[in-house]
């Protein structure tokens, strides 16, 4: 398994999606031929600004979920934005549960704060396969 250290990102391009409702998707089904799948959830505000926040309350609502899509459907399309974010991925020989993607995203939290960076109420999680392995990765918006 090899984690990446938190990464400040300046996202210049969104990165688009086929919206398919608010259901998680089957993680087992990640594989090659099955593309990317990407998550967005609120954060709870009371949480989001604690370097040590409650893992329980930390995460709100799943507000959508895409799948990566060669044909495009209008009006239902989702996107990760063009901006700024905190970054941290994960490669491994299979899928992160979402308890590990969620510790992952509260170091990513604690190292953001720890260096002064003002995070927003959003998490966005994207799993593809790349280069041979599973690809987990989290993204928290910041201001700039």
């Amino acid at each position: 398994m090899q984690i990446t250290q938190l990464i400040r990102l300046d996202l210049r391009a969104p990165i688009n999606y086929i919206k398919t409702g608010k259901k998680k998707p089957d993680l087992h089904s990640i594989a090659p031929e099955n593309g990317e799948f990407f998550l967005c959830y609120n954060i709870n505000p009371l949480q989001s600004r604690k370097i040590e926040p409650e893992r329980e309350h930390l995460l709100g609502s799943l507000l959508f979920y895409g799948e990566k899509s060669k044909k495009k459907i209008n009006g239902q399309e989702v996107s990760l934005p063009q901006g700024a974010y905190l970054f941290m991925q994960q490669r491994s020989d299979q899928p992160l549960s979402q308890d590990q993607w969620l510790d992952m995203a509260i170091e990513q939290q604690k190292d953001g704060l720890w260096e002064r960076n003002k995070l927003k109420d959003l998490l966005y999680v994207r799993y593809l396969y790349e280069d041979g392995a599973f690809v987990t990765q989290v993204f928290r918006p910041i201001d700039c």
